[in-house]
């Protein structure tokens, strides 16, 4: 399936982050939009399928669809961009400033918000046959998601919001290695195999993506669910996008950069023969 080296899809990382920062807005507004729309629409997928066979790990096997689908098409998710624009800050390329970053990361966060909460709206008309009815038992699940993944961290004070934002920091970690995982090959089935493992593990375990949260609390909301929007943005939203961004850059991003495109100078074989040898074991 045509395996790129590390080395080499590395450079594709800073490449993409450089060109993420001089992408026009409408573009970024455009990409970031359709990613937000089509993610929660497999988050929507996952839950029905979670919800009508009663088996958590068939909504996780299939919610990566989503995700594939919307990197194939070259789209543009909060997660990937905290991951990949800094690193051409960091390697200095041409014309990259932090305000530049700041900028693809604000108009990507508007565009993602906008389309999952497009989709969240359509969803709930669905769930409610137009809010004519109380919600199905689908609308109702999304409902009691969003109260357990709110004030469920309240009520734990500052353990909650640690547990929070550490699972805000493994969910990007593991979002952020599938979207470097579509530059490990060069086939659609080779970046497809690559994106779905780890976007499968995150979303089994749980764990806080910001993205999907812009589909799942805004819709729990207009489904009846009980917290509300301050809820929403303390106990969720914000502490989500901070451990993204820190999972993200720091597992994921820094590491590869680190290792792989700016590596130590390698040990010399001298040097390596005259290190001394290490001490015998005593015999009993």
């Amino acid at each position: 399936m045509a395996y790129v080296a590390p080395k080499e899809f590395v450079t594709k990382m800073i490449d993409a982050g450089e060109a993420k920062v001089f992408m026009s807005t409408k573009d970024t507004l455009v990409r970031a939009f359709m990613a937000g729309a089509i993610l929660a629409l497999a988050a929507a997928f996952a839950v029905t399928i979670n919800v009508e066979t009663g088996q958590p790990l068939a909504g996780a096997i299939l919610f990566p669809v989503g995700f594939c689908l919307l990197y194939l098409l070259g789209f543009d998710l909060l997660t990937g961009v905290f991951t990949l624009v800094p690193l051409a800050l960091i390697d200095k390329r041409p014309g990259v400033t932090l305000r530049g970053v700041l900028r693809n990361w604000a108009l990507v966060f508007i565009g993602n918000f906008a389309g999952a909460f497009m989709v969240a709206v359509m969803m709930a008309i669905i769930f409610t046959f137009g809010f004519s009815e109380a919600p199905n038992v689908v609308g109702q699940k999304i409902g009691t998601i969003g109260e357990g993944r709110t004030v469920g961290y309240a009520a734990h004070g500052a353990a909650g919001m640690l547990t929070l934002f550490i699972r805000g920091v493994l969910c990007n970690w593991m979002v952020s290695t599938g979207v470097v995982a579509a530059m490990m090959s060069t086939s659609v089935s080779g970046k497809v195999i690559g994106m779905w493992m780890p976007i499968m593990l995150f979303f089994y375990m749980g764990f806080e993506h910001s993205i999907v949260n812009m589909f799942l609390f805004p819709s729990g909301l207009m489904l009846g669910g009980n917290f509300s929007i301050m809820d929403y943005l303390f106990w969720n939203e914000i502490p989500t996008v901070v451990g993204n961004l820190v999972g993200g850059i720091t597992f994921v991003g820094l590491t590869l950069y680190s290792t792989h495109y700016r590596t130590g100078a390698k040990r010399s074989a001298a040097a390596a023969r005259t290190m001394p040898a290490a001490a015998p074991v005593p015999a009993e």
